[in-house]
């Protein structure tokens, strides 16, 4: 796959025509979208609007069955899953995924590619490197831990967390892997109003960082507070893009995804 060549006002993320089918069913209908460097994006819609299963598709999970993702210039579908994860993309998912019966700190350390403890020779006859970028490791999960606010669970086992703290879990998670975009899947599903806070400032400090963001989210009032633009999906394909302001406005929206109360 050729890199494409890449302007100051590039994408980040570009779907392009993406078509998916399950059996007789259209999930995706020739979706397109764009994610642009430094933005909190939204991405809404209904239930079975197809929302997840374009995440699937563009962290490599699942395969299109036409269309073509760019990211940072590089032709991205078709690639497997851990080779899109390494090009800067990580997500988390609407259930979190942890590694139930590890502790907190364990589900971070794990992350990093590449460690030379995997390695049996590495294990038994370089032991101080070893050491060494165990200990690097270490620091750097206990940083991510200090952000997400977990550091205090730290030796907690996984399963032990609440819902809420399981999706922060999963956050750091992501980090520990450096991304340039994450996506977050319903990050607000099930977490109490007080983590729920925790988590958009943990986005909104992570974002003055640096890092861009595409989040599936059902909740509004956090969509309109914390992406500076929202995509909507419906029926498997982009129905609009716009600021808050301008969705908020869009009497198609209003009907079908908003609600008279938004």
């Amino acid at each position: 796959m050729d890199p494409r060549p890449v302007s100051s006002n590039a994408p980040l993320l570009g779907v392009r025509d993406i078509e998916k089918s399950f059996g007789g069913i259209r999930a995706i209908d020739r979706c397109s979208l764009e994610v642009f460097p430094g933005f909190i994006t939204g991405l809404i819609g209904p239930n079975g609007a197809g929302k997840t299963t374009l995440f699937d598709i563009i962290t490599g999970l699942q395969r299109s069955d036409a269309g073509s993702i760019w990211f940072n210039g590089l032709r991205i579908d078709g690639l497997p899953a851990h080779r899109i994860g390494r090009l800067g993309i990580a997500r988390t998912f609407q259930v979190p995924r942890e590694l139930q019966q590890m502790t907190v700190m364990e589900n971070l350390m794990l992350v990093p590619p590449g460690q030379a403890g995997e390695h049996l020779g590495a294990a038994l006859f370089k032991r101080r490197e070893v050491v060494a970028q165990e200990q690097r490791i270490k620091r750097r999960a206990n940083d991510v831990l200090e952000t997400v606010e977990l550091v205090d669970h730290a030796q907690r086992m996984a399963v032990e967390l609440s819902a809420g703290q399981k999706k922060l879990l999963e956050l750091a998670r992501t980090l520990m892997a450096s991304p340039t975009l994450i996506l977050l899947d319903e990050p607000g599903a099930g977490v109490n109003p007080r983590l729920l806070r925790s988590l958009i400032e943990v986005i909104r400090a992570l974002h003055k960082q640096g890092t861009s963001f595409l989040i599936i989210e059902h909740n509004m009032d956090l969509v309109m507070d914390l992406c500076g633009t929202v995509i909507v999906m419906d029926r498997g394909k982009t129905l609009t893009v716009g600021t808050p302001e301008e969705i908020r406005r869009d009497e198609r929206v209003l009907g079908a995804y908003l609600g008279s109360k938004v």
